[in-house]
């Protein structure tokens, strides 16, 4: 694998199809997302019919992804990925039975299903990174996949929306069902290294530089919870990145609630507005593949250093008096936040062995799906009393004390360890 290419040409050729498959599958659930909500409100004209639909979209993560980790220690991660992808495809041509709000349960029981789906998947994909990737690759790879995100939110969202306008949701679900099943063929066709799937016992125990992952000997006779708990208590590095887990995904469930509130309540600009601010999300992830090139070490304070500058983009975001003004702040905060989860995914991938990979993505899916959907549901009932502006400042205010938090404490626990090694005889 070329090192030094800058593009997607450069990479493994199963890493390839991973990327094609991952942009065709997301492209399309973006389509049935928004066919879905469209045929809701279109059925219901009901907010709240809309609140369920997309709350049984966060649900599944709680249990299910846990359960993608669990079957990726057990089974082919091909196998897995493909039998994902096959078994949506009837689960989202189910939705064109859908003609009436008598069927409403067979779009919330839909969108469970396919958001089950991809719990499950997506851990299991994102430990099959490490194995199709050279390891002074994962950077550049972890950056490509957020270019893959800003192209399908980008592309997905917008074409999506053409299609549901002027085909129908019966067009969406269909080519959905179309983009399941040619993900599923590409993922068919990868196949693993051998010395990667080799290598995996004799990486287990092999300590990382950033972090101070020295975990040395792990055995795999040990339970994986054992072993999971060696590893996490090993890397001071990990334990950060499940902190951020565990507290940014509570305000950043605000801040999904409150694009389209912006939008269409602060300068009323209507859907034209909510789709131009998801559009410039999406161009500040692809922007971050490129900007992302230039940090190369010290990824953890690359990403700490990138949510704090999120906290302040939001505060500005908040009081801003242009729409144009939050557009271009809107691809700065993407642009920050897309770095920054490049650096963690490439922190984790560095410090978790492969076979324990499946079971942490897993671990950090549920709890950050988990808690952001909480999140939202919170956003929701808040706005009834808060003025959007004043939450949007707060969250903002929110992710800056988090970012300042996590850092102070790898800062003292850094030292800490530091002292702790040179006292040893």
């Amino acid at each position: 694998m070329s090192t030094n290419a800058g593009s997607l040409a450069g990479c493994n050729k199963g890493y390839q199809r991973l990327f094609a498959a991952g942009l065709i599958n997301g492209i399309g659930d973006r389509f049935s997302s928004i066919a879905m909500l469209a045929l809701v409100l279109h059925l219901t004209g009901s907010g709240m019919a809309v609140g369920i639909s997309l709350g049984v979209r966060v649900l599944p993560y709680l249990f299910m992804a846990p359960l993608g980790g669990l079957l990726a220690g057990r089974l082919p991660r091909t196998t897995i990925m493909m039998a994902v992808d096959f078994l949506r495809v009837p689960v989202a041509l189910s939705l064109l039975w859908v003609d009436g709000e008598h069927m409403l349960w067979l779009v919330y029981a839909g969108s469970f299903v396919m958001a089950a789906g991809e719990a499950i998947y997506s851990p299991v994909r994102k430990s099959s990174i490490p194995l199709l990737a050279a390891p002074e690759d994962l950077l550049r790879i972890n950056g490509l996949e957020q270019l893959l995100n800003g192209c399908v939110l980008i592309l997905g969202a917008f074409t999506g929306g053409i299609v549901s306008l002027y085909f129908g949701p019966d067009m969406a679900f269909v080519m959905n069902a179309v983009s399941f099943l040619a993900a599923g063929l590409l993922i068919r066709g990868i196949h693993y290294p051998k010395q990667a799937l080799a290598g995996d016992a004799g990486r287990e125990s092999t300590p990382h530089a950033e972090g101070g992952n020295h975990t040395i000997g792990l055995s795999v006779k040990r339970t994986r919870r054992r072993a999971l708990r060696t590893v996490l208590g090993g890397s001071l590095a990990l334990q950060i990145v499940l902190c951020y887990e565990l507290l940014v995904p509570v305000i950043n469930g605000w801040d999904n609630v409150l694009i389209s509130v912006y939008a269409v309540q602060v300068f009323h600009a209507g859907d034209s507005g909510v789709g131009a601010f998801y559009a410039a999300l999406g161009i500040g992830l692809s922007l971050s593949f490129f900007a992302g090139r230039l940090f190369r070490k010290r990824l953890l304070a690359v990403a700490l250093g990138g949510l704090l500058l999120e906290g302040i983009l939001l505060m500005m975001i908040s009081s801003s008096g242009h729409f144009a003004a939050a557009f271009l702040l809107y691809i700065l905060l993407s642009l920050a936040g897309g770095i920054g989860n490049a650096c963690l995914d490439t922190l984790v991938m560095r410090e978790t062995p492969p076979a324990l990979q499946p079971a942490v993505f897993g671990l950090l899916a549920a709890v950050s799906g988990t808690l952001l959907g909480l999140s939202m549901l919170g956003a929701g009932w808040m706005l009834d009393d808060v003025e959007p502006r004043m939450l949007g400042f707060a969250g903002g205010a929110g992710f800056a004390a988090i970012a300042l938090l996590l850092g102070g404490y790898y800062l003292l626990r850094s030292k800490w360890n530091k002292r702790y090694r040179e006292s040893r005889p």
